[in-house]
C-alpha cells in the first residue's frame, strides 16, 4: 500500500488560509442574516417627558401669539422625541450653515384655529417654528 505524507511545509500553507476563510464565511453569514428591527419605541423618562411638556407649553405660547388664537384654541396633534439629522433641527434655512451631527429633539405640531403649525426643537429646548416649505423629516422614528 502507497501512502502519501505532506511535508510540514505544505501542510502548513494549506491550513495557513483557513483561519482567513473561515472568518469571511462567518461574516459573510452573518451579513446575510436579516437584523430584527426594534418596533416599539422606549417610554420617555421622567426628564425628558417634563422637557416636552416644557417645550409644548412654550411652543403654545408662540402659536397663541403668530395666529392670534385664545390660547384654548389651540391643541397639540403631535408630540414626539425624534432625532434630527444636523443643528438646523430639520428646518434649514437657506444660506445658513450648520453642524453636522445627529441631535436629539422634538417636533411638535399645533392646530390653532384651524391653521396648523410645526415647531421643531432640541432637547435644551431650543425651538423654532418650520414652515412646511423647509420642514425636513427626522431621521428615525424615536431617539437615536
Amino acid at each position: 500500500m502507497l501512502t502519501r505524507h505532506r511535508s510540514a511545509g505544505a501542510l502548513r500553507r494549506s491550513v495557513r488560509g483557513l483561519p482567513v476563510a473561515l472568518l469571511g464565511a462567518t461574516l459573510l453569514g452573518a451579513c446575510a442574516q436579516p437584523t430584527p428591527r426594534q418596533t416599539m419605541t422606549p417610554a420617555p423618562s421622567p426628564a425628558a417627558s417634563a422637557e416636552l411638556q416644557a417645550l409644548i407649553r412654550a411652543v403654545s405660547d408662540d402659536a397663541q401669539r403668530v395666529s392670534g388664537v385664545d390660547a384654548s384654541r389651540i391643541r397639540v396633534l403631535e408630540a414626539a422625541a425624534v432625532t434630527w439629522s444636523d443643528g438646523s433641527l430639520g428646518c434649514p434655512a437657506p444660506g445658513r450653515l450648520y453642524t453636522q451631527a445627529l441631535v436629539p429633539g422634538y417636533r411638535v405640531r399645533l392646530d390653532a384655529g384651524g391653521r396648523s403649525l410645526i415647531y421643531h426643537a432640541n432637547a435644551r429646548g431650543n425651538w423654532v417654528l418650520c414652515p412646511a416649505e423647509r420642514a425636513r423629516q427626522p431621521v428615525g422614528d424615536g431617539r437615536a
